[in-house]
């Protein structure tokens, strides 16, 4: 098809008292003809964007069997909590359904119009200086810049997520060239009140259900990595690299680490060895507290106070480690550095 597919980000302010309208282009996901440069269509994911869902995550392409018909698809785990799988050929999307239980802010997507069905009292729009609790997904959504991955093998999408909701004021902010461009006051928190404030899953988007799923202490950060081999790794904000069976989520290994993991793994092969490797290095917008040293719970956009204890699990650092496999990926890995 030599198409390109993108998504773009929210509208500014995040005050959305104002900027009326559906506040077009932002948040959506475009699939582009490099050739001419001309778009072939657009899906809108979070029209007037009131809550900070940026559609920028990773689109995967797959050819899915969905309801009986095998379609070109494009699978994207959104900010906004729903997972999307679109016929990649149309924009049309297919399936739609929340990956995470704790989101409110939409009771779901009309498939026949695309459009989100809002829950009036999770709206943002209702007038400055009116603090609206309990909004779920947080403005980092359920699922930030972590990417996801996808086996051929299982048909399942492996998807590192957060499990946070947030009180969100808009207030009154005036535009001044390269300062901070935001107008509200957000303050997050485990969905639920929870100690849970991550989740890693399998998802099959060929019908919108969780497979499996591990819950976490933390929001899960690091990127996705699925191998022929039926094994899953991922990494924690509090430093565990850990080897998880695609098929049951089962973990079958995990080690400290230095740090905090927020990178992605890799594996590579070298003189007929397997390895796999990552950095750690606590930081990202959830561990900004930590990171950049601030204490004030509504610092960082509202993530400090969310993460304000994860300096009593992990530290600052950066180190690549790299795991030799040895066939038995239960058993004990080599570790070279």
């Amino acid at each position: 098809m030599n198409l390109i597919y993108y998504g773009t980000s929210n509208p500014g302010a995040w005050n959305p008292n104002q900027r009326p309208g559906d506040n077009k282009w932002s948040t959506s996901i475009f699939a582009r003809d490099p050739n001419t440069g001309l778009a072939k269509w657009v899906y809108q994911l979070t029209p007037h964007d009131e809550w900070d869902y940026y559609a920028v995550n990773e689109n995967i392409l797959a050819d899915l069997n969905v309801g009986g018909r095998q379609r070109k698809a494009l699978v994207h785990l959104d900010r906004n909590g729903f997972g999307y799988t679109i016929d990649r050929e149309t924009g049309v999307p297919l399936v739609a359904e929340k990956f995470d239980p704790a989101v409110n802010w939409a009771e779901r997507i009309d498939l026949s119009s695309g459009a989100p069905v809002h829950v009036k009292k999770y709206s943002t729009n209702q007038g400055v200086e009116n603090n609206v609790q309990g909004i779920c997904p947080a403005s980092i959504g359920s699922k930030d810049q972590q990417p996801a991955a996808f086996s051929p093998r299982t048909r399942l999408f492996y998807a590192p997520t957060n499990h946070v909701c947030m009180d969100y004021e808009p207030i009154d902010i005036a535009y001044v060239a390269g300062q901070p461009y935001v107008g509200a006051i957000v303050s997050m928190y485990g969905a639920d009140k929870g100690n849970e404030l991550g989740r890693f899953i399998a998802w099959d988007a060929t019908t919108g259900r969780v497979a499996w799923e591990i819950p976490e202490k933390w929001a899960v950060w690091s990127g996705a990595l699925a191998t022929g081999g039926d094994i899953v790794f991922y990494g924690t904000m509090d430093g565990y690299a850990k080897a998880i069976d695609a098929r049951s989520g089962k973990v079958l290994w995990q080690q400290k680490l230095p740090s905090g993991i927020v990178g992605n793994f890799m594996s590579f092969q070298h003189n007929g060895k397997q390895y796999v490797a990552v950095l750690s290095g606590i930081g990202g917008w959830a561990a900004l507290g930590l990171a950049a040293g601030l204490a004030d719970p509504n610092a960082g956009l509202g993530t400090v106070g969310a993460f304000s204890e994860l300096s009593k699990y992990t530290n600052l650092g950066g180190t690549l480690t790299v795991f030799e496999l040895d066939g038995d990926v239960t058993g004990d890995a080599s570790v070279a550095r």
